[in-house]
């Protein structure tokens, strides 16, 4: 029974991450888009592509890590309710998973930020300032 049980809540976890991944494409895709003239203002004064590329790419991991540290909280504080509810169901929220829970946060973000960064730092920075 805990077996199956933790197995759909692994499933649950997992079609989080993929509408977590979704949703942090489109923020940043939304972002790089209101942001084209303060791209083409970096990259006039002499920012390089890869200071704008990491730029994109580390608010995608901010994003992501701090919904991980939001879904930690959601999880344990759930973990916390049922242990108060139903005493003898063993539920324990052991610290490998959850740095490993955040760490592959954190790679979602760095994942789903790829396509909008490299898109941010492949502008040009005059076409970039025109556009606004």
């Amino acid at each position: 029974m805990l077996d199956v049980l933790t197995v759909a809540v692994g499933a649950l976890g997992g079609i989080s991450l993929l509408v977590g991944c979704v949703g942090i494409l489109t923020i940043m895709t939304i972002s790089v888009n209101e942001r084209t003239a303060e791209i083409g203002l970096l990259r006039a004064l002499g920012a390089t592509r890869i200071q704008v590329l990491i730029l994109f790419l580390s608010e995608a991991v901010v994003l992501a890590a701090i919904g991980g540290l939001a879904g930690m909280a959601l999880g344990a504080g759930g973990a916390q309710l049922i242990r108060v509810f139903v005493p003898a169901l063993p539920v324990h929220t052991p610290l490998f998973y959850i740095l490993l829970a955040e760490v592959l946060a954190a790679a979602i973000g760095l994942l789903a930020g790829v396509l909008p960064a490299r898109r941010a730092a492949r502008m040009d920075p005059v076409e970039a300032l025109r556009e606004e």
